[in-house]
Protein backbone atom coordinates (compact mmCIF):
# COMPACT_ATOMS: atom_id res chain seq x y z
CA UNK A 1 0.00 0.00 0.00
CA UNK A 2 1.36 3.23 -0.92
CA UNK A 3 2.91 5.44 2.33
CA UNK A 4 1.38 9.11 0.34
CA UNK A 5 -1.86 9.05 -1.50
CA UNK A 6 -2.54 11.86 -3.45
CA UNK A 7 -3.88 14.90 -1.37
CA UNK A 8 -7.30 15.67 -2.76
CA UNK A 9 -10.82 14.22 -3.09
CA UNK A 10 -12.10 15.75 -5.92
CA UNK A 11 -12.52 19.09 -4.97
CA UNK A 12 -12.21 18.27 -1.47
CA UNK A 13 -8.82 18.40 0.75
CA UNK A 14 -7.93 14.92 1.71
CA UNK A 15 -8.16 14.52 6.01
CA UNK A 16 -6.92 17.63 6.68
CA UNK A 17 -6.62 17.76 10.22
CA UNK A 18 -4.15 21.10 11.28
CA UNK A 19 -2.07 19.01 13.05
CA UNK A 20 -1.70 16.80 10.27
CA UNK A 21 -1.13 20.10 7.65
CA UNK A 22 1.56 21.16 10.27
CA UNK A 23 3.64 17.68 10.24
CA UNK A 24 3.30 18.34 6.18
CA UNK A 25 4.40 22.18 6.22
CA UNK A 26 7.18 20.72 8.54
CA UNK A 27 9.35 18.86 5.46
CA UNK A 28 6.70 16.44 4.51
CA UNK A 29 9.43 13.40 4.84
CA UNK A 30 9.67 13.57 8.58
CA UNK A 31 8.16 10.30 9.96
CA UNK A 32 6.83 10.10 13.16
CA UNK A 33 6.45 7.13 15.95
CA UNK A 34 3.18 6.30 16.88
CA UNK A 35 3.01 8.12 20.12
CA UNK A 36 3.94 11.10 17.79
CA UNK A 37 1.34 9.89 15.64
CA UNK A 38 -1.52 10.16 18.60
CA UNK A 39 -0.41 13.02 19.90
CA UNK A 40 -1.40 14.83 16.58
CA UNK A 41 -4.45 13.64 15.93
CA UNK A 42 -6.14 13.67 19.17
CA UNK A 43 -6.98 17.73 19.02
CA UNK A 44 -9.37 16.55 16.22
CA UNK A 45 -9.84 12.78 17.19
CA UNK A 46 -10.11 12.93 21.15
CA UNK A 47 -11.11 8.96 21.32
CA UNK A 48 -7.93 7.89 19.10
CA UNK A 49 -5.86 5.74 20.92
CA UNK A 50 -2.79 3.47 19.79
CA UNK A 51 -4.64 0.13 20.17
CA UNK A 52 -6.89 1.80 17.28
CA UNK A 53 -3.99 2.73 15.27
CA UNK A 54 -2.83 -0.60 15.07
CA UNK A 55 -5.87 -2.05 14.55
CA UNK A 56 -6.44 0.10 11.25
CA UNK A 57 -2.94 -0.85 10.52
CA UNK A 58 -3.56 -4.69 10.84
CA UNK A 59 -6.85 -4.02 8.57
CA UNK A 60 -4.53 -2.64 5.94
CA UNK A 61 -5.68 1.42 5.89
CA UNK A 62 -1.90 2.15 6.86
CA UNK A 63 0.83 1.23 6.30
CA UNK A 64 3.67 2.49 7.84
CA UNK A 65 7.32 1.89 7.45
CA UNK A 66 9.12 0.25 10.23
CA UNK A 67 12.79 0.05 11.37
CA UNK A 68 15.27 -2.27 11.55
CA UNK A 69 14.20 -3.01 15.08
CA UNK A 70 10.48 -3.20 14.22
CA UNK A 71 9.40 0.10 15.07
CA UNK A 72 6.58 1.64 13.58
CA UNK A 73 7.48 5.05 11.87
CA UNK A 74 4.63 7.36 10.21
CA UNK A 75 4.97 10.07 7.19
CA UNK A 76 2.82 12.68 6.91
CA UNK A 77 0.72 11.36 4.33
CA UNK A 78 -0.26 8.29 7.01
CA UNK A 79 -0.86 10.60 8.95
CA UNK A 80 -3.65 12.11 6.61
CA UNK A 81 -4.40 8.83 5.66
CA UNK A 82 -5.43 7.65 9.21
CA UNK A 83 -7.14 11.19 9.89
CA UNK A 84 -9.35 9.82 6.72
CA UNK A 85 -9.99 7.18 8.23
CA UNK A 86 -11.48 8.62 11.60
CA UNK A 87 -13.11 11.27 10.02
CA UNK A 88 -15.16 8.87 7.85
CA UNK A 89 -15.96 6.51 10.92
CA UNK A 90 -17.11 9.63 12.77
CA UNK A 91 -19.04 11.91 10.38
CA UNK A 92 -20.04 9.49 8.10
CA UNK A 93 -20.01 6.55 10.02
CA UNK A 94 -18.72 4.68 6.79
CA UNK A 95 -17.34 0.68 7.02
CA UNK A 96 -13.73 0.31 6.88
CA UNK A 97 -14.19 -1.48 3.76
CA UNK A 98 -15.92 1.24 1.82
CA UNK A 99 -13.19 3.53 3.28
CA UNK A 100 -10.63 1.56 1.91
CA UNK A 101 -12.28 1.70 -1.50
CA UNK A 102 -12.08 5.41 -0.85
CA UNK A 103 -8.18 4.90 -0.40
CA UNK A 104 -8.09 2.81 -3.15
CA UNK A 105 -9.63 4.79 -5.48
CA UNK A 106 -7.23 7.94 -4.27
CA UNK A 107 -4.90 5.63 -4.87
CA UNK A 108 -5.37 5.13 -8.48
CA UNK A 109 -5.93 8.95 -8.79
CA UNK A 110 -9.87 8.61 -9.16
CA UNK A 111 -12.73 10.28 -7.31
CA UNK A 112 -13.77 8.00 -4.44
CA UNK A 113 -17.34 6.65 -4.01
CA UNK A 114 -19.70 9.26 -3.83
CA UNK A 115 -20.88 9.22 0.02
CA UNK A 116 -24.13 7.51 0.91
CA UNK A 117 -27.16 9.73 1.11
CA UNK A 118 -27.63 10.56 5.18
CA UNK A 119 -30.73 8.26 4.95
CA UNK A 120 -28.67 5.39 3.66
CA UNK A 121 -25.73 5.56 6.31
CA UNK A 122 -25.58 2.78 8.36
CA UNK A 123 -25.79 3.24 12.30
CA UNK A 124 -22.27 3.36 14.07
CA UNK A 125 -22.33 0.04 15.02
CA UNK A 126 -23.21 -1.15 11.95
CA UNK A 127 -20.14 -2.48 10.48
CA UNK A 128 -18.27 -3.23 13.56
CA UNK A 129 -21.81 -5.39 14.19
CA UNK A 130 -21.43 -7.41 10.94
CA UNK A 131 -17.54 -7.72 11.15
CA UNK A 132 -18.05 -9.23 14.48
CA UNK A 133 -20.42 -11.19 13.46
CA UNK A 134 -18.14 -12.50 10.72
CA UNK A 135 -15.45 -13.59 13.16
CA UNK A 136 -17.87 -14.92 15.13
CA UNK A 137 -20.97 -17.01 12.68
CA UNK A 138 -23.68 -15.05 14.56
CA UNK A 139 -27.11 -14.13 12.69
CA UNK A 140 -27.48 -10.45 12.57
CA UNK A 141 -30.76 -8.41 13.16
CA UNK A 142 -32.31 -11.69 14.45
CA UNK A 143 -34.97 -11.69 16.99
CA UNK A 144 -36.57 -14.87 18.24
CA UNK A 145 -39.04 -16.61 20.10
CA UNK A 146 -38.47 -19.33 22.36
CA UNK A 147 -40.25 -21.80 19.84
CA UNK A 148 -38.06 -20.57 16.85
CA UNK A 149 -34.76 -20.84 18.53
CA UNK A 150 -35.75 -24.17 19.31
CA UNK A 151 -36.34 -25.29 16.24
CA UNK A 152 -33.30 -23.01 14.39
CA UNK A 153 -30.63 -25.21 17.02
CA UNK A 154 -32.34 -28.23 16.61
CA UNK A 155 -32.51 -28.55 20.42
CA UNK A 156 -35.05 -29.92 22.77
CA UNK A 157 -36.35 -28.00 25.83
CA UNK A 158 -34.96 -29.72 28.30
CA UNK A 159 -31.57 -28.64 26.80
CA UNK A 160 -32.23 -25.13 26.81
CA UNK A 161 -33.35 -25.27 30.39
CA UNK A 162 -30.02 -26.54 30.96
CA UNK A 163 -28.25 -24.16 28.81
CA UNK A 164 -29.94 -21.23 30.77
CA UNK A 165 -29.33 -22.45 34.06
CA UNK A 166 -25.50 -22.13 33.17
CA UNK A 167 -25.95 -18.59 31.55
CA UNK A 168 -24.55 -19.84 28.58
CA UNK A 169 -27.99 -18.46 26.85
CA UNK A 170 -30.17 -16.27 27.89
CA UNK A 171 -33.30 -14.43 26.99
CA UNK A 172 -34.17 -11.03 26.24
CA UNK A 173 -35.91 -8.50 28.41
CA UNK A 174 -38.83 -9.19 26.17
CA UNK A 175 -38.28 -13.14 26.74
CA UNK A 176 -37.19 -13.14 23.26
CA UNK A 177 -33.31 -14.22 22.06
CA UNK A 178 -31.14 -12.33 19.45
CA UNK A 179 -28.76 -13.34 17.23
CA UNK A 180 -25.82 -14.11 19.35
CA UNK A 181 -27.74 -16.17 21.20
CA UNK A 182 -28.89 -18.08 18.44
CA UNK A 183 -25.11 -18.85 17.59
CA UNK A 184 -23.98 -19.82 21.03
CA UNK A 185 -27.32 -22.29 21.21
CA UNK A 186 -26.25 -23.84 17.45
CA UNK A 187 -22.90 -23.93 18.99
CA UNK A 188 -23.34 -25.15 22.54
CA UNK A 189 -25.41 -28.50 20.64
CA UNK A 190 -22.98 -28.84 18.15
CA UNK A 191 -20.15 -29.21 21.11
CA UNK A 192 -22.38 -31.46 22.96
CA UNK A 193 -22.50 -33.74 19.98
CA UNK A 194 -18.77 -34.82 20.71
CA UNK A 195 -19.73 -35.18 24.12
CA UNK A 196 -19.41 -31.93 25.57
CA UNK A 197 -21.99 -31.00 28.58
CA UNK A 198 -22.86 -27.28 29.54
CA UNK A 199 -20.97 -28.01 32.63
CA UNK A 200 -17.60 -28.35 30.42
CA UNK A 201 -18.16 -25.19 29.05
CA UNK A 202 -18.51 -22.78 32.17
CA UNK A 203 -14.63 -22.38 31.35
CA UNK A 204 -15.49 -20.74 28.16
CA UNK A 205 -18.41 -18.48 29.66
CA UNK A 206 -15.48 -17.45 32.33
CA UNK A 207 -13.28 -16.41 29.61
CA UNK A 208 -15.58 -14.10 27.60
CA UNK A 209 -17.04 -12.32 30.93
CA UNK A 210 -13.45 -11.30 31.44
CA UNK A 211 -12.51 -10.65 27.99
CA UNK A 212 -15.63 -8.36 28.58
CA UNK A 213 -14.09 -6.76 31.49
CA UNK A 214 -10.68 -6.10 29.65
CA UNK A 215 -12.86 -4.41 26.82
CA UNK A 216 -14.99 -2.51 29.18
CA UNK A 217 -12.09 -0.94 31.12
CA UNK A 218 -10.87 0.44 27.60
CA UNK A 219 -13.78 1.93 26.84
CA UNK A 220 -15.26 3.01 29.76
CA UNK A 221 -13.04 6.62 29.90
CA UNK A 222 -14.64 7.30 26.20
CA UNK A 223 -18.09 6.47 27.43
CA UNK A 224 -17.33 9.14 30.30
CA UNK A 225 -15.91 12.02 27.64
CA UNK A 226 -17.76 15.18 27.05
CA UNK A 227 -17.58 15.32 24.06
CA UNK A 228 -20.62 13.27 22.53
CA UNK A 229 -18.98 12.01 19.48
CA UNK A 230 -16.42 10.74 22.00
CA UNK A 231 -19.00 8.83 23.59
CA UNK A 232 -21.12 7.46 21.09
CA UNK A 233 -17.59 6.43 19.34
CA UNK A 234 -17.14 3.91 22.53
CA UNK A 235 -19.71 1.53 21.62
CA UNK A 236 -18.11 1.22 18.09
CA UNK A 237 -14.41 1.03 20.09
CA UNK A 238 -16.12 -2.04 22.28
CA UNK A 239 -17.05 -3.71 18.66
CA UNK A 240 -13.75 -3.41 17.12
CA UNK A 241 -12.09 -4.90 20.47
CA UNK A 242 -14.97 -7.01 20.72
CA UNK A 243 -13.87 -8.46 17.09
CA UNK A 244 -10.19 -8.68 17.78
CA UNK A 245 -10.54 -10.74 20.88
CA UNK A 246 -12.58 -13.21 18.74
CA UNK A 247 -9.68 -13.33 16.03
CA UNK A 248 -7.37 -13.71 18.95
CA UNK A 249 -9.36 -16.71 20.54
CA UNK A 250 -9.11 -18.61 17.29
CA UNK A 251 -5.94 -17.81 16.38
CA UNK A 252 -4.70 -18.92 19.67
CA UNK A 253 -6.32 -22.37 19.94
CA UNK A 254 -5.28 -22.89 16.18
CA UNK A 255 -2.33 -22.61 17.42
CA UNK A 256 -2.23 -24.73 20.19
CA UNK A 257 -4.07 -27.64 18.08
CA UNK A 258 -0.69 -26.81 16.13
CA UNK A 259 1.37 -27.35 18.35
CA UNK A 260 0.02 -30.60 19.77
CA UNK A 261 1.94 -33.99 19.42
CA UNK A 262 0.83 -36.06 16.81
Amino acid sequence: MTANPPTTLGATPVPATRRAAEARGRGGDELLSIGAVLAFLRDDFPEVTISKIRFLEAEGLVDPQRTPSGYRKFSAGDVERLAYVLRMQRDHYLPLRVIREHLDAIERGEAPPALPAPEARPGPLEEADRELGAASGAVAGVRLGRAELLAAAEAEEGELLEWESYGLVTAGPDGGYDGEALQIARLVAELGRYGLEPRHLRAMKAAAEREVALVDQVVAPLRRHRNPQTRAHAETTARELATLSVRLHAAMVQAGLRARPN
